[in-house]
């Protein structure tokens, strides 16, 4: 289901910015809209985007030629509803994430003369974009960064053939009955264009926000709470910004906003100060870098709040405009005015994303989704690689691993074949 309160956008600060290999303006989102209210509850949270003022648009089919296919498909077809249009992408495989795990997969299906997308939200988000070193993933030099890494897997995949789209996927349809069409049966739905697929993958992850939201929290999700200041960090630039939590990760995330922000408010609920000179472990099953911590402590731009626990998000129609917070022994609360809100306490950052699903595939008890020993999910045709399993084998190499298991398998169903055909052949 869909959050529609995330469909209304900070206008000031979250401008959808266009991709530059589309061609298309992003406009069909206010007659999905339409369609979103009138059937769906606003129950659970979608990744947010920036819906335009104007009504109109125009849907243009792109059609990739298909030698498998087994019927033709017309060049081109339009519906014209107003000045803006909307693109409709075809392909063989759909990758929604460019994490190890997507683009592994897309390097396999490329290699096997499948048309493939991937569509990725952010090239600097993600577990592994966010790694500061590579010390575990065989063959590769200690001294590499996770950007590094997964810019050269990125890479490779599009040297073999795959398109990569820096896109914001909000709803997919995964059955014939959904999208109208029997060969390509799943339909990936962004702010620019529709990709129309005849398998999907999702490799999006899991840096989505686990335990109980706090007052304001799921209301205000993607119009100022964010859970990765990497994805959205340069939105805040010359603002003030609260970050809650004494991880590691959550320190790391507010030394990245410091590049951008006016302040960053850092609220701890411990004492932080004590625990660092006392080196007391900081939150139940986290590990903090005392390090990390002094100098995010020494930067000019930065407020510690010690002590003190988040209360509240507060807000309007148009965001986030503080966090409520209160200090130990005192009976008062107290407003932190801030236009973002980035919450990492209470094991922020390690759900599986999957809002944008819709409960189309089955989910664990934990939020992963459920997948056979060939990656497929509940849903034929639908795959789910990487973190977004929920696996408790969190590793570079074996999100990678996923994605060339997903990849065999996806040839193997799009051609009909009864065994996996390996990819040995080295061209």
């Amino acid at each position: 289901m869909v959050n529609t309160a995330q469909l209304h956008h900070n206008n000031k600060r979250r401008h959808h910015k266009k991709n530059n290999n589309t061609t298309t303006m992003p406009s069909i989102q206010q007659f999905l809209l339409g369609l979103l209210l009138s059937s769906l509850t606003a129950t659970t949270t979608v990744s947010s985007f920036h819906l335009p003022s104007t009504a109109s648009f125009q849907i243009r089919t792109r059609h990739h030629a298909n030698p498998k296919s087994s019927s033709p498909r017309s060049t081109s077809s339009s519906l014209q509803m107003g000045l803006g249009e909307m693109e409709v992408l075809e392909y063989d495989v759909a990758i929604i994430g460019g994490g190890p795990a997507g683009c592994t997969c897309a390097l396999y299906t490329s290699r096997a003369d499948l048309k493939t997308i991937i569509l990725d939200k952010n090239p600097a988000s993600g577990a592994l974009a966010i790694t500061s070193h590579i010390a575990n993933y065989p063959g590769v030099d200690r001294t590499m960064s996770g950007t590094e890494l997964l810019d050269q897997m990125r890479e490779q995949a599009i040297q073999y053939g795959t398109r990569y789209e820096k896109a914001q996927v909000f709803m997919i349809d995964v059955k014939e009955e959904e999208t109208g069409d029997s060969t390509y049966t799943k339909c990936v739905y962004t702010p620019d264009y529709t990709i129309k697929a005849r398998s999907l993958v999702l490799a999006t992850g899991a840096m989505g926000r686990v335990g109980k939201p706090f007052p304001g929290e799921k209301e205000l999700l993607g119009m100022g709470v964010s859970y990765c200041a990497t994805c959205d960090g340069a939105f805040y630039r010359d603002s003030e910004v609260a970050v809650y939590g004494a991880s590691t990760e959550a320190i790391e995330e507010a030394m990245f906003l410091t590049k951008f922000a006016s302040t960053v408010h850092w609220v701890v609920p411990t004492d932080i100060e004590r625990e660092l000179q006392g080196g007391m472990d900081v939150e139940k099953n986290k590990i903090m870098d005392h390090d990390e911590a002094m100098q995010l402590m020494s930067c000019p731009n930065v407020k510690l709040w010690t002590k003190t626990k988040l209360v509240e998000v507060i807000g309007d129609f148009n965001g986030v405009t503080g966090v409520r917070v209160n200090h130990r022994g005192s009976d008062d609360d107290e407003v932190i005015p801030v236009e973002g809100a980035f919450i990492y306490g209470n094991g922020g950052g390690s759900k599986p994303i999957t809002d944008f699903c819709q409960s189309k595939v089955e989910l664990d008890e934990a939020g992963g989704v459920i997948v056979d020993e060939s990656m497929m999910t509940s849903v034929s045709g639908v795959y789910a690689v990487g973190d977004i399993r929920n696996t408790d084998y969190k590793q570079v190499v074996v999100a990678a691993s996923d994605g060339c298991i997903a990849a065999m398998a996806v040839e193997k169903f799009l051609n009909n074949r009864k065994m996996v055909k390996v990819d040995w052949i080295h061209r």
